[in-house]
């Protein structure tokens, strides 16, 4: 009884086991497509590959220069030497000493290219650059852009052996994508942090006249400047230049220069140590939301053109004023901001089209890529004589020196270049970039005809001064 109740039991094992069998087969399956982990690689996920490539060739830069400073000018007083002696007033006389600063920097070339940001080097006398393997070298300025806050050092020697970071197209990025930023933050020594990428086209910061920035939240620090920004494959799409900070520290708000504006320095500089960028010949403002309502957009996108320069690239293509740009080359325009950085980094000498929103549908104008022409050519002059702008350098102002000092909607009249500390001019108020377009109602277009203008006043003079785009009419006597 037993026995066969001991069977009935058994054979409802069996059962039960091939019911189990059945349900693990699927498991079973599944477990066979893993395999054992071979290598540590497999076994974790790391970044280690991507630094191993790319930060050997992110540098760290040690720039110095010879600054004067003067003690308090209390002590030039009479009644301090009287009272401490003669011998105190040395003690106010100015004296020189070492100013250091301390960055990053990428190698881009195994010429010893080396990219950092204009801040970092500014005015240096002595820079020195130091390799992740700890070998120094003496690196000269090879190209200076502070309108992108770009500097080309070349290395100096002649067995370099350097490795080379690579560009990735900047625009083949998107918000969401992982990046790594390497650099030297407060001089701890080569550091790498990881974040996304937060915005792609971050126009409204005002780091640089092309403000046209990559943010991040990849903490970046002071000495970051001028280090990488780079991609999981290793592409450098950046080169780390700002933050936004109430601490000094980093928050998670960090900007980068785009490689294809960073590329187009290292160019320049390949070419003659000289940054040459395309010109429309063109002026505008950006879109919003009552002008998108007027021309009849569904939303405020785009630069509407206001001017155009006449015999110009975009007059010649076809441009008109009224005309709203939403592209360039394929890529979208937000604002004027956006609109210079997408042509600043067209190649020169070929055509890209613009996307053109003209009464009510979209038209594609082929826009040459040109410089700007320097006509008339700029004759700077020193100014002298008894009159407000005794002292300045002025130049007859042209489209090329317009965009080389950033002026917005002006191409002609006299601009001035100089106004030192103590001169008549600085006492009447002048700054660099004003533009003169009239002396007591004669127009100028040139420097000659401004000093005749000037000297024919006989101590009264109404001039007209253009400063950021606008004129105002101001009255000197003397």
């Amino acid at each position: 009884m037993i026995f066969s109740r001991g069977r009935r039991i058994r054979g409802r094992r069996w059962g039960a086991v091939a019911i189990v069998l059945a349900a693990l087969l699927p498991l079973t399956a599944a477990a066979q497509q893993r395999v054992v982990p071979e290598s540590r690689e497999e076994m974790q996920l790391s970044f280690a590959p991507v630094v191993k490539e790319v930060a050997p060739a992110v540098v760290n830069i040690f720039a110095s220069k010879t600054v004067v400073q003067r003690q308090s000018p209390m002590l030039d007083d009479p009644f301090f030497r009287r009272f401490f002696g003669e011998d105190f007033g040395v003690f106010g006389q100015p004296r020189e000493r070492n100013q250091n600063s301390l960055g990053s920097g990428v190698i881009v070339d195994s010429s010893g290219l080396v990219v950092t940001n204009h801040h970092v080097i500014a005015d240096a006398d002595e820079i020195r650059v130091v390799l992740a393997d700890r070998r120094e070298f003496e690196a000269e300025i090879l190209l200076e852009d502070p309108r992108t806050d770009i500097s080309i050092l070349r290395l100096e020697s002649d067995a370099l052996d350097l490795p080379v970071a690579t560009f990735r197209d900047s625009d083949s990025i998107e918000v969401g994508d992982l990046v790594l930023a390497i650099g030297n933050p407060f001089g701890v020594g080569q550091t790498v942090t990881s974040g996304i990428v937060s915005a792609t086209a971050r126009t409204q910061v005002g780091v640089t006249d092309y403000s046209f920035f990559i943010q991040t939240d990849a903490a970046i620090n002071p000495g970051n400047s001028g280090g990488a920004l780079v991609t999981l494959d290793g592409g450098l799409i950046g080169i780390n230049t700002a933050i936004y900070s109430r601490s000094g520290g980093s928050i998670g708000i960090g900007f980068a220069v785009p490689s294809n504006m960073v590329a187009t320095v290292v160019a320049g500089a390949r070419e003659g140590g000289v940054v040459r960028r395309p010109w429309a010949g063109a002026q505008g403002q950006t879109v919003t939301a009552d002008l998108a309502q007027a021309v009849g957009l569904s939303r405020a996108v785009g630069v509407m053109v206001g001017e155009i320069y006449p015999g110009g690239p975009a007059d010649r293509a076809g441009l008109a004023e009224g005309d709203v740009v939403l592209a360039v080359g394929g890529q979208p325009v937000a604002d004027t901001q956006s609109l210079r950085y997408r042509l600043a980094t067209q190649r020169l000498g070929a055509q890209t089209e613009l996307q053109v929103w003209r009464a009510g549908s979209e038209v594609v104008i082929d826009l040459p890529l040109e410089v700007a022409p320097e006509t008339p050519p700029r004759n700077p002059a020193r100014l002298s004589g008894r009159h407000p702008l005794s002292g300045a350098v002025v130049a007859n102002l042209s489209p090329a020196l317009a965009d080389e000092l950033d002026l917005q909607g002006t191409w002609q009249g006299v601009v001035v270049l100089q106004v030192p500390r103590g001169s008549p001019a600085r006492r009447s108020g002048f700054r660099r970039g004003d533009v003169l377009h009239e002396v007591n109602r004669q127009a100028v277009r040139t420097v000659s005809q401004l000093g005749v203008a000037i000297e024919a006043a006989e101590g009264r003079w109404q001039m007209r001064v253009e400063r950021e785009g606008r004129v105002r009419s101001v009255d000197f006597s003397g």
